[in-house]
């Protein structure tokens, strides 16, 4: 008899590379299991290995020789390290749970402060990765060469109104579209998208309640080559207004008034950025292709998009924030331990003019802006677009925090950690390591 496996992070019941450009069905009502700590990884660890070697011929009987029984020792020291790979891998597994339809959906670590994260200086913990980010002197390279490449980084924290300013050179190639995205658990949504066929052009949207209508939103603004210079670009986002910026001048504003009934993003957000080939025939439908402005022809590739720096600013404060009821109304949300715009009359963009030339779409503008990366570096498959679920990647510890540039450090003495995926293991190797020793001289 042989124990059942351990899910990988991402197996969620779809299957790997699969894309779909329609509305995905409804999610699991579990959003998240989070295994808060070590201990809680040890256990689940623990628990599969107890389940895996209690068949009648596991472990070996006390008559067995010694060095059978060593052998069988050495077996579950190894399945346990690897058990504790897996829960480090997936560190704290990811589903969907929308709460708008239902009231028991776990909350969302808060930002809750201002980070501001320099990538020419590596990678950051806050952030769970997708596919095969690199990083080099000039910051974080998403570069897609094949089908189902969709490199990206989505934070671990969450957003409750606030700013996001990134600092970046878009992908070309016809068909590639580089992205930021801010998306809800409820699937509001704030984007912007770079399309490679055009140097000179960017596209801001929003979505509300995961609700695409006639895909109307959508606005097209000329920007000069954003492939060849670092361009700053802004999301500035109240209860009140959302900004879209680029080089210091708004493109677009759009008062909560003028949104579409029920519209209007306002529940907290999580932040993600990467690109993608919306061009691909073979990964998506011929209205995503023509809005991507493919296809994509990989020869001519490979294609980057690259990013410099991260600025993201809450404007709420406090550790989490959670759905009081399943309206989907910012007055829903209680930031806990703080206060929903606790953070705004400081840092908040006063702005109303906006700049000339926007054009609204004429296309069919797809839901959540990227795709999910199908190629064998990446454990995360959620299908196209993103619906809310998030990238396997964890979430902020419990007794750690975030620092101003961005890493997850211990809370007691604020030092920079190097906190990885593989913390679980670092910390409880040894422990095994003499549980095995020990285990060794009863014999």
């Amino acid at each position: 008899m042989v124990a059942a496996q351990p899910p990988l992070a991402g197996q969620d019941g779809i299957k790997q590379g699969q894309l779909s450009v329609q509305k995905s069905p409804k999610k699991p009502d579990i959003k998240e299991i989070r295994l808060r700590g070590d201990v809680a990884a040890v256990h689940g660890s623990l628990a599969w290995l107890w389940a895996a070697h209690t068949t009648p011929t596991n472990p070996p009987p006390p008559s067995q020789p010694h060095t059978a029984i060593m052998r069988w020792l050495s077996k579950a020291l190894s399945a346990a390290t690897a058990a504790l790979l897996i829960n480090a891998a997936s560190a704290q597994t990811w589903s969907s749970c929308n709460p708008l339809q239902n009231s028991d959906c776990p909350s969302d670590d808060a930002l809750g402060m201002s980070i501001n994260i320099d990538f020419t200086k590596g990678s950051v913990n806050s952030f769970a990765a997708s596919g095969s980010p690199d990083y080099d002197d000039e910051g974080v390279a998403f570069t897609v060469s094949t089908g189902g490449d969709a490199p990206q980084l989505a934070s671990l924290f969450y957003i409750m109104f606030g700013r996001v300013e990134i600092t970046m050179k878009a992908a070309p190639g016809a068909g590639i579209v580089s992205s930021l995205v801010l998306q809800s658990d409820v699937l509001d949504e704030i984007d912007i998208e770079w399309l490679g066929s055009d140097n000179d052009e960017i596209q801001s949207n929003y979505f509300g309640k995961g609700q695409t209508t006639s895909y109307n939103r959508g606005e097209f603004h000329q920007v000069s080559n954003t492939q060849g210079e670092w361009i700053t670009y802004t999301i500035d986002w109240t209860k009140d207004r959302i900004i879209w910026m680029a080089g210091g001048t708004v493109v677009r504003t759009l008062n909560s008034g003028d949104a579409e009934d029920n519209q209007y993003p306002q529940t907290p957000m999580q932040v993600k950025f990467g690109s993608w080939a919306g061009g691909d025939p073979n990964h998506n439908s011929p209205g995503t292709v023509k809005w991507a402005k493919g296809p994509t022809d990989y020869s001519q590739g490979p294609f980057t998009m690259r990013v410099q720096s991260l600025v993201v600013t809450d404007y709420s404060t406090g550790s989490e924030y959670k759905y009081k009821d399943t309206s989907g109304s910012w007055e829903s949300i209680e930031a806990v331990g703080g206060e929903v715009n606790g953070n705004e009359n400081g840092d908040a963009i006063t702005v109303t003019a906006t700049a000339e030339g926007s054009v609204a779409t004429t296309n069919n503008v797809p839901v959540g802006g990227i795709a999910e990366d199908g190629s064998p570096a990446t454990a995360t498959q959620t299908g196209w677009p993103w619906t809310g679920s998030r990238p396997s990647g964890g979430a902020i510890p419990s007794g750690w925090r975030l620092n101003a540039e961005g890493r997850i450090i211990p809370e007691e003495n604020g030092a920079p950690s190097s906190l990885q995926p593989y913390h679980s293991l670092v910390v409880m190797a040894p422990l095994l390591a003499g549980i095995l020793t020990f285990a060794g001289r009863l014999f």
